[in-house]
């Protein structure tokens, strides 16, 4: 269901559609947000983001002196564009280049802008986000990663960050690092660019449960940062981090139309393995399963373009992008519960071995799949924003 598009939003759609058929690379789809797996896909997915930064789809919220098509360009029509690529199995923009791009554009300098939107645009250059680390996941704002002023206006920074997905292609870092350790802790922490291959970077790619090395952990050993890698003001870093994550609104919207392609995967599985001696999709208990995810993914994507049309309006409460986030991450997890369920026996096998259904598939989701409730906000906290801020309950 597409919930209130115009006919101008669903011409667009098409365009989009059109487009993608036509450019997409030929990558097989995993689960998740995941790294090129050689230097080859890497450069397919550059080459990739470079042609829908080109054509205006990514960037296209941008100021049009860099390249974008400003007012002209709203937040459903990034939600098309998501949905479109999401439909399509084709990779999203790889690293933290848009989270970035808005950082730069709301608050970096004039010098800055002409020397890093230019590489992002082209699909050249790969940034990744160092926000999290080993003890500050959830709670950013405990980051202990310290950048140390020095005489001439560099900066000296040492700490750790983790969960840096694409890090290890990544030519430059979007970092947050504390600044003044007395300050309130939102309060003491700025933002800066790290050129990746600086002295005293270090990039240890961690191996996952799938068996990938997307994200990687990365050590930062009295890194030398220039004046000019400070992005805004001192101490000001919070403010840039939450208005650069404002702009990405179309996650969620993109993520729901693979949810819903995972339930229609789920009725052709059902379809071709058997239970109690027939066809499962005969069995009235899975019939209910079925039909209870199918209506979540729907109620999910009436929850998310409300979210948006809230937000176009400036009428956005605190409590919508958690209950979309929330909503999302378990019913991911449901899906892929039940798909290894209707499995089997086969449900453990993964892609490459014989007799693996749907090439391994649902083994491949089902591993992932925990990782979205973590990703981004865990599952917890998410409720607890909901309780606390947008119900008012006590903590």
């Amino acid at each position: 269901m597409d919930y209130g598009m115009s006919p101008e939003l669903e011409a667009f759609r098409s365009e989009v559609r059109a487009f993608v058929e036509q450019n997409a690379p030929a990558i097989a789809p995993k689960a998740g947000v995941r790294s090129a797996e050689d230097e080859a896909e890497l450069a397919l997915i550059k080459a990739w983001c470079g042609k829908l930064f080109e054509a205006g789809y990514f960037g296209g919220d941008w100021p049009e002196q860099y390249g974008g098509k400003g007012a002209a360009h709203s937040a459903e029509h990034d939600v098309v564009i998501g949905e479109e690529i999401a439909r399509a199995r084709a990779p999203q923009l790889a690293g933290a280049g848009s989270l970035v791009a808005h950082a730069l554009i709301d608050f970096g300098t004039d010098v800055q802008r002409e020397r890093y939107l230019a590489g992002i645009r082209s699909g050249k250059d790969i940034w990744c986000q160092l926000f999290s680390e080993p003890s500050s996941g959830s709670d950013l704002a405990s980051l202990r990663t310290k950048a140390i002023r020095n005489d001439d206006g560099s900066f000296r920074v040492t700490g750790q960050k983790v969960w840096t997905t694409n890090g290890h292609w990544a030519n430059y870092g979007y970092l947050l690092a504390r600044t003044d350790a007395d300050a309130p802790k939102h309060k003491g922490i700025s933002a800066f660019i790290v050129d990746m291959t600086l002295p005293g970077v270090d990039v240890r790619p961690l191996r996952e449960m799938t068996g990938t090395s997307d994200f990687n952990e990365v050590f930062l050993d009295d890194v030398v940062l220039p004046a000019e890698a400070l992005i805004g003001e001192i101490n000001v870093g919070w403010n840039i981090a939450n208005s650069s994550l404002a702009h990405e609104r179309s996650g969620v919207a993109s993520s729901t139309v693979r949810l819903r392609q995972g339930v229609e995967a789920l009725m052709d599985l059902a379809k071709n393995v058997t239970r109690n001696g027939r066809p499962a999709i005969e069995d009235g208990g899975v019939q209910e399963a079925l039909g209870k995810l199918t209506a979540e993914v729907e109620a999910l994507s009436a929850l998310v373009y409300a979210n948006i049309s809230r937000w176009s309006r400036g009428t956005e409460r605190v409590q919508d992008a958690p209950m979309a986030k929330l909503m999302f991450s378990e019913l991911g997890v449901d899906i892929a519960r039940f798909a290894l369920e209707l499995s089997g026996e086969a449900g453990i096998l993964v892609e490459g071995d014989r007799d693996a259904i749907d090439d391994g598939r649902w083994q491949d989701e089902f591993l992932y799949a925990r990782a979205f409730t973590i990703a981004g906000g865990s599952s917890e906290i998410m409720r607890n924003i909901i309780s606390e801020r947008g119900l008012k309950l006590p903590r």
